[in-house]
């Protein structure tokens, strides 16, 4: 596996660092630090002198993430890029074929969500790669990582599951399949079942059998993918709104890390969903986006 950890030596940088330190990176692996030094809007002289002083911080601040990492059987590369860090970050992930983007996400005291930095918010609208957005695990002594995989049996959702077969999750992971079952009925408000014959009742019922079958498939399809990666595999099927009921779950299951497809808009490269969009800006923990690979021309 590929991985690009991007990292602006601030602390949540390393908390992403740190993150990795919950898979089991095998030999072949390779993690490829990146620091991209921004670019400096002056000129001349003075703007080569301010150049020259962070770049002698950028270093020690690879050096840094790296003993983040430690210990790891994976190779870990470092290295510097100048410009804008979006773009730079975008482009090398391109130029390793990177499988993975690793960033850190800004955790606010008091605030049970992830604080996307504007960095972090570019690379997941530009980049057609996974990307890993990470939050510090809370209270994880003898607890097994938690994995929650919410699927739409769509593409990107099965794109999501071939990134999650890929990670080196430790033994003892666990993984819950959640399918949102977004009713065709839904919509008809409570108080006006009571003038649902019972004809049309037989028929809502039918509809219904038939959704929990779809969802059960969609479900039954993703622990085939999944197979051998964990320890303990749950399949589970809600109905609502998809973000609220993702966002619900991992609360309640006190998830490690939430993994969705982002379903963005054919022909725009990289593009967040509106559902993946909320669960990256609102979720409780780390966040994996999967995306479909856009063709290359």
């Amino acid at each position: 596996m590929k991985i690009l950890l991007a990292t602006d030596g601030s602390a949540f940088s390393e908390d992403a660092a740190r993150f990795l330190t919950n898979f089991l990176f095998a030999p072949k692996d390779t993690i490829h630090l990146f620091h991209v030094v921004s670019a400096v809007p002056y000129e001349d002289d003075f703007r080569q002198q301010v150049l020259q002083a962070i770049k002698r911080i950028s270093p020690k601040i690879l050096k840094t993430c790296e003993q983040c990492i430690q210990p790891t059987r994976a190779i870990i590369m470092k290295e510097e890029g100048q410009g804008i860090p979006e773009d730079e970050i975008v482009k090398k992930a391109e130029e390793l074929d990177a499988d993975l983007i690793v960033m850190g996400a800004r955790g606010i005291k008091g605030v049970k969500s992830l604080f996307l930095g504007s960095v972090t918010r570019a690379v997941a609208a530009l980049t057609d790669r996974p990307i890993l957005v990470t939050k510090p695990r809370i209270d994880t002594a003898g607890r097994a990582f938690k994995v929650l995989f919410a699927t739409d049996g769509s593409d990107s959702a099965e794109a999501t599951a071939g990134v999650l077969a890929g990670m080196p999750f430790s033994e003892d992971s666990e993984l819950t399949i959640l399918n949102i079952a977004r009713s065709v009925v839904a919509d008809i408000p409570d108080r006006y079942a009571m003038e649902v014959n019972d004809a049309m009742k037989t028929e809502l019922a039918k509809i219904r059998t038939a959704e929990n079958e779809k969802a059960e498939k969609i479900i039954d399809r993703a622990k085939t993918m999944l197979a051998g990666q964990f320890a303990v595999v749950h399949g589970l099927v809600k109905s609502g709104e998809p973000t609220d009921e993702v966002l619900k779950t991992a609360g309640e299951m006190q998830t490690d890390l939430i993994a969705i497809g982002s379903r963005g808009l054919k022909s725009v490269k990289g593009r967040l969903g509106s559902v993946s969009r909320r669960v990256l800006g609102r979720a409780p923990c780390s966040v994996l986006i999967g995306k479909e690979r856009n063709p290359r021309t």
